[in-house]
């Protein structure tokens, strides 16, 4: 199961998926509100954080559920303060009762992966691309459009065309064609 606990949160902030299962994963932990809470009312453990890259809106709740929960966190870029265990492009992570691939997606920020589970049609895109052909912005500092354009493509090849839910960083989940959502936002990437 896989739940948003920002959702109806009226804080900047990222969206914080709790992948509960045989491994119980928090997917970012946003940042200004009480998500320790939030995953204890729905889960009695939590066994590690993995970001999709470390923004401060991603990464603001890691310090609490690092320390509430004594987990491990996860993240592409082991220099950066707060990440435990180093992410590496292709290697396979359980989230859940799923195994996950880590893609390795900068363009909005370099240490920027997503997640993506074959069997069940799953993709984790954080800050890549968004629902309606939105994508992550590239005016931030490691941002370069090129590099986003490059890293959408890289997903369009690796995820299959029947993707059944794709979980962004920002705004609603998409569960109707998220595939058709991934191109349109490499066509917009490239045309603006």
């Amino acid at each position: 199961m896989i739940e948003n606990l920002a959702s109806g949160v009226r804080a900047f902030t990222s969206n914080a998926f709790l992948v509960d299962g045989s491994r119980t994963v928090l997917v970012d932990a946003g940042s200004n509100f009480d998500v320790v809470s939030a995953i204890e009312d729905r889960s009695d453990r939590l066994d590690a954080v993995v970001l999709t890259h470390t923004h401060p809106d991603h990464v603001g709740n890691v310090p609490a559920v690092a320390s509430a929960f004594d987990v491990e966190v996860w993240g592409y870029d082991s220099t950066v303060d707060g990440v435990d265990r180093e992410l590496t492009d292709g290697e396979e992570v359980t989230l859940g009762e799923d195994d996950y691939v880590v893609v390795h997606t900068p363009g909005h920020k370099d240490d920027h992966v997503c997640l993506y589970a074959a069997d069940p049609g799953i993709l984790f895109a954080g800050d890549l691309v968004f629902q309606n052909g939105g994508f992550g912005r590239t005016d931030l500092p490691e941002g370069d459009r090129a590099t986003l354009v490059a890293s959408i493509d890289r997903v369009l090849e690796t995820v299959d065309p029947a993707l059944r839910e794709m979980h962004v960083g920002h705004g609603p989940s998409v569960t109707t064609d998220p595939y058709d959502h991934i191109e349109l936002a490499g066509r917009t990437a490239r045309e603006l």
